[in-house]
């Protein structure tokens, strides 16, 4: 069984951490084949992710979040080598708050069965933002 939504203990511990400033959100989501509605309505995986795209677009907007990174998975070089991502990014909110409000806005919370449906299995890994360095292992102060 895949990862699909954070646990109760887990996502009080993101929410706890309130600390002032941006959080990007690696997301790394690999679909299923047939969506999983519990009403039994058909759809792709792709497509039931894509559903979820538009419909919680407008409250991720609204709150201040945007896209940094997109990329298209292609090759696992290190790591299990049966893993793959259909859908990697990472997204920017302005706070740890934004991003509890967009979890908490009715519209979201409908919009999310289509994640739930769409979903095999995925990573979302919360980040500071920091200063990029010139090189592996340098954090500029």
């Amino acid at each position: 069984m895949g990862h699909i939504d954070p646990t109760k203990e887990i996502f009080a511990q993101f929410r706890d951490n309130d600390r002032p400033g941006p959080i990007h959100m690696l997301n790394l989501v690999r679909l299923r084949k047939d969506a999983v509605y519990p009403d039994g309505r058909k759809a792709s995986g792709a497509e039931a992710y894509a559903a979820y795209g538009r419909e919680s677009g407008p409250v991720f907007e609204r709150l201040g979040g945007r896209i940094v990174w997109q990329g298209r998975f292609e090759l696992m070089l290190i790591g299990p080598q049966e893993e793959r991502w259909d859908h990697c990014f990472i997204a920017e909110y302005p706070s740890v708050a934004a991003f509890v409000e967009m979890i908490r806005d009715p519209v979201y919370r409908e919009a999310v069965k289509h994640r739930q449906a769409a979903v095999e299995d995925s990573r979302l890994i919360r980040h500071a933002v920091l200063p990029v360095g010139k090189n592996f292992g340098e954090v500029p102060t």
